[in-house]
């Protein structure tokens, strides 16, 4: 038997993550500008879901806490411009602003059988259509949704075009603008109100959040079916496909 100690591929998963997202802005040549802008907006669309009141219905206040206090209205990427790469100091392109805050946060979803939904009286707010996990190299696990949508839709015999939404975790700028430029996905349909950018992205928080989200605005704006996905530490990726029943797909 191999000791972990001396196989590169079970070192790589001790790589920070803050590093894996400096590999993938390496590898595929991803400009430091670019990565800013894709905060900015972040930022951007966060602020303006809030200030319509779009995640109101989403939120459990907790004595006065009653919105997420990370958004912030006025960042444009010049501003984070300015801030210092954190772990390649002298040519990296990760920095504080382009990656998901520190937050704090919780999160739940209730999951079941239709039949007991039915047996409770709950409204079904929408059906779990397929899940799916991919693995991809360590020391670039930001890609990881790269690889899990398609795994995911395949499974639900969807493509990329069947869906009205995605929601995909900004854990870094740089792995999430890879991700959506990869798939080639229509950046309208990425994010709409934000990612963990500007949200956040508190551990065994995020997944539940982002479901929550991406079921509010479908149903919101009329849609049927949605995506989940996030990279995960140590070499993966998760997706989910979701479908709102009663309600015709956009496209």
């Amino acid at each position: 038997m191999q000791s972990c100690a001396n196989s590169k591929e079970a070192m790589d998963c001790l790589i920070p993550m803050g590093v894996t997202s400096e590999n993938v802005s390496k590898r595929y040549r991803l400009k430091r500008e670019t990565l800013d802008e894709f905060a900015a907006r972040s930022h951007q669309k966060a602020a303006k879901a809030q200030s319509l009141g779009k995640f109101k219905a989403e939120i459990v206040p907790v004595g006065e806490i009653a919105e997420d206090d990370g958004i912030r209205p006025s960042t444009t990427a010049a501003k984070l411009a300015k801030l210092k790469p954190v772990f390649d100091k002298k040519n990296g392109s990760t920095t504080a602003g382009n990656s998901s805050q520190l937050t704090d946060g919780a999160a739940a979803v209730l999951l079941m059988s239709r039949e007991e939904a039915m047996r409770r009286k709950l409204p079904i707010m929408a059906v779990w259509k397929s899940f799916a996990v991919e693995g991809v190299p360590p020391e670039i696990m930001g890609v990881g949704p790269v690889f899990a949508i398609p795994s995911a839709l395949g499974k639900a015999s969807l493509s990329l075009d069947d869906i009205d939404v995605y929601e995909i975790n900004e854990a870094f700028a740089s792995q999430a603008h890879y991700s959506i430029e990869t798939l080639k996905l229509d950046p309208a349909k990425v994010n709409p109100n934000g990612g963990a950018i500007a949200l956040g992205h508190p551990l065994g928080c995020t997944g539940a959040r982002m479901v929550v989200t991406l079921l509010n605005e479908m149903r919101r704006e009329n849609k049927r079916r949605g995506v989940v996905s996030m990279c995960i530490g140590t070499g993966m990726g998760a997706a989910a496909v979701l479908e709102v029943e009663g309600l015709r797909s956009a496209l």
